[in-house]
């Protein structure tokens, strides 16, 4: 599966916007997620339901990414991860608030990915705009330094319901590279969290002991996944999901669904 393009970075200045104060979220005691990212059709979103995942990314705003959804087909994707029981991820380049608060709203979408270089103004303002939804921003770490380590707070600050760890490689490539995360680098980063986090970067069924301590802090709240669920082709696999889902997604408690007023993860 190719990795997504490299997204372009705001000025540094960006990052430095004040921000409203909300209180982090507590994580749900137990619960872990396995997200499969990259879905591109009715049929990838029914495989996946019937493979174990409870979140489904859907791109969009992704220039150029090999799984890049017009608005359109996004409604339509989200509504069938909806039908099946799955809860759609809309994951995106964009920093347009208010445009990706319409589009949240016209597609039902609750989970947002902001998986470029977003600064915490942007957060906050979906926020403001979004006050229930569960809003994600990637960590991107290169070899081993998080890029966005001294706005870690800030995006807290901003509203961010979780953080997702993954890589970029050297030619800035970042999401769906296959490349893993070394896991003393996560340990690294883990300190300075305060918020649950989800784990990618080259996850599979085979590396999943190397992540045990990883899975084991108090704030993880599971895997993102997208490479390893795949065929050389690119194409979703039954195999694949069901390995997947015996190495990164046993058995969890099973609890009520949030209400709409709850934005925990």
């Amino acid at each position: 599966m190719n990795a997504l393009p490299s997204p372009p970075a705001p000025p540094a200045a960006a990052f430095g916007t004040a921000v409203a104060r909300r209180p982090a979220p507590a994580p749900r005691p137990g619960l872990r997620h396995l997200k499969v990212c990259g879905a591109r059709t009715a049929a990838d979103v029914a495989l996946l339901a019937a493979g174990g995942p409870t979140l489904v990314g859907l791109w969009h705003g992704v220039p150029g990414g090999p799984a890049d959804l017009s608005a359109g087909r996004l409604v339509r994707l989200a509504a069938a991860a909806h039908g099946s029981g799955l809860e759609p991820v809309l994951v995106t380049f964009l920093d347009d608030a208010a445009a990706l608060a319409r589009l949240a709203a016209d597609a039902g979408v609750r989970w947002i990915q902001l998986h470029a270089y977003q600064p915490p103004a942007v957060v906050a303002d979906l926020r403001r705009r979004l006050p229930h939804a569960v809003l994600v921003k990637v960590l991107h770490l290169a070899r081993g330094r998080c890029l966005e380590r001294p706005f870690i707070r800030a995006f807290e600050r901003a509203g961010c319901d979780l953080f997702l760890l993954d890589t970029v490689t050297d030619d800035g490539r970042v999401g769906s590279t296959g490349h893993p995360l070394r896991p003393a680098d996560v340990h690294a980063l883990l300190p300075r969290l305060s918020i649950p986090f989800l784990l990618a970067g080259g996850l599979n069924a085979d590396n999943r002991p190397a992540y045990t301590t990883v899975t084991e802090h108090p704030l993880y709240a599971g895997a993102d996944i997208d490479t390893a669920a795949r065929d050389g082709a690119g194409r979703f696999t039954r195999e694949a999901l069901t390995a997947l889902t015996r190495a990164w997604h046993p058995h969890q408690p099973s609890l009520p669904p949030p209400s709409p007023e709850d934005p925990r993860p």
